[in-house]
């Protein structure tokens, strides 16, 4: 039975078509920004509704060719903070149009739980634990802190605390980086937010950073660093690389001190992430500070390799 996930995000709509034995048919990605203006009207603009529903149509058409049993639709952080009930039925009626199923809007535990399960499903069975997931997203960024499990550990994933916090790399940007290339005090305001966010995982979900012993990161954000600092050509390449903390410090400061058109020019970043990245940045680097560990590694499974998965049980 051949499966699919489609993941809607705040800045990217992502398919996973699965085979019968579980093995990777197809992964793409296209970059809609939906969440384009939600943290300031939270409302889905109809612009970035019709972004999404382009990719959608491309998306059905992809399906249909590769013989999908099951398909599984979710949306996360822009749709879960978009008000508009005309929005969401827009969204619904274009969901149901072209993929013939409901949408799911994930609550932020919901999402947690399946992206660690996807981020771990690919890291080595004696793995250190506690491993801790983030996730920077275009709306939130999920911070996961679990053990993967394996041969000498529990049967599978266990999820130990987890914490959804509104501050993803779309909404920073939006919220505080007005010029280009972002100012000292626009990037000191995004970290002021991010700091915020990351007290309040320890505080109200029990999220300690510095109790992990292996961190692994994934989407976009993490992808292209990790991308950047190995020389490699697309994010997909950047699976599995162990990206050096200082390192991750370094090129997050030379990219935040660019322009977008110079982002644009090193030819690994991507030119509809290319804005963003710098608050995205801000993220990473601030989880970074608190944690022990010397080393971040890239992961291309996450939420969407989660929520296929579900649908192979």
């Amino acid at each position: 039975m051949r499966v699919a996930a489609v993941d809607c995000g705040t800045n990217t709509v992502r398919l996973l078509v699965l085979d019968d034995a579980g093995e990777v048919v197809l992964r793409v990605g296209r970059i809609v920004r939906l969440g384009e203006g939600v943290d300031a009207t939270g409302r889905l603009a109809p612009s970035a509704l019709d972004r999404l529903l382009a990719a959608l149509d491309e998306y059905a058409a992809v399906l249909a060719d590769a013989g999908v049993d099951r398909v599984r639709f979710c949306a996360t952080s822009a749709v879960r903070d978009a008000a508009g009930p005309e929005d969401r039925a827009r969204l619904a009626d274009g969901v149901r149009a072209r993929l013939g199923v409901e949408p799911e809007v994930l609550s932020g535990d919901e999402e947690a739980a399946l992206t660690f399960a996807g981020a771990v499903a690919g890291v080595p069975a004696d793995t250190p634990g506690p491993v801790l997931v983030v996730d920077i997203g275009g709306g939130s960024t999920e911070l996961v802190l679990g053990e993967a499990g394996g041969a000498t550990g529990p049967a599978g994933p266990q999820v130990l605390a987890a914490h959804s916090a509104d501050v993803g790399a779309v909404r920073l940007a939006e919220r505080h980086l007005h010029h280009d290339p972002p100012t000292p005090e626009e990037l000191v305001a995004c970290a002021r937010d991010v700091d915020a966010a990351l007290d309040a995982a320890l505080d109200a979900s029990g999220v300690d950073l510095a109790a992990a012993r292996t961190v692994v990161g994934v989407a976009g954000t993490v992808l292209t660093l990790a991308a950047g600092l190995h020389g490699v050509g697309d994010l997909a390449a950047a699976d599995g690389l162990a990206c050096d903390v200082d390192a991750v410090r370094d090129l997050v400061a030379r990219l935040a001190a660019m322009t977008t058109e110079q982002r644009v020019a090193t030819g690994w970043v991507d030119p509809g992430r290319a804005d963003v990245l710098p608050a995205g940045g801000v993220v990473l680097e601030r989880v970074l500070a608190r944690i022990r560990t010397s080393e971040v590694l890239a992961s291309v499974g996450d939420v969407l390799d989660g929520i296929a998965d579900g649908l192979r049980q």
